[in-house]
């Protein structure tokens, strides 16, 4: 007797068993779980390094305010007085186009006098989680 072709002990489908169907799925599984938090870790990573670079232009602004006008911009002037000039001074000068809002979209808090800088200013962004903590991006060292 001639055996037919699904009974050759060799045969084989050409479809995938469930088995192997869930061996790939769980492998793409493993593979995500490691890949996808390293992108995500950079995309924060370029966050916070695009704040320090904010803050530090701030920085290069606000001094350049104290240069001309004497002082810096008082807690109600706050970092607008970078842009539009506060009443009564004769010095300024247009140090800023405009105040750009952190990565996160958050304004950035200016604090004059500073708490952390007594004798100059405090300036920060909250960080991912848009309030005060341990994430926030300072013009301070917090070490």
């Amino acid at each position: 007797m001639i055996a037919t072709r699904r009974q050759h002990p060799h045969y084989r489908p050409w479809a995938f068993t469930l088995i192997e169907l869930l061996l790939v799925l769980v492998i793409l599984a493993v593979l995500a779980a490691v890949v996808v938090p390293k992108f995500t870790n950079r995309s924060e990573q370029s966050r916070v390094t695009a704040a320090k670079t904010q803050i530090s232009n701030f920085e290069t602004a606000l001094t350049g305010f104290e240069v001309d006008c004497g002082r810096f911009p008082t807690q109600d002037e706050g970092l607008d007085a970078l842009v539009r000039p506060p009443q009564n001074l004769q010095n300024w000068k247009g140090y800023m186009k405009m105040i750009p809002k952190d990565p996160w979209g958050n304004a950035y808090v200016y604090r004059f006098p500073g708490t952390a800088n007594p004798s100059e200013f405090d300036l920060y962004s909250w960080g991912s989680d848009g309030r005060e903590g341990n994430d926030d991006i300072t013009n301070w060292s917090t070490e």
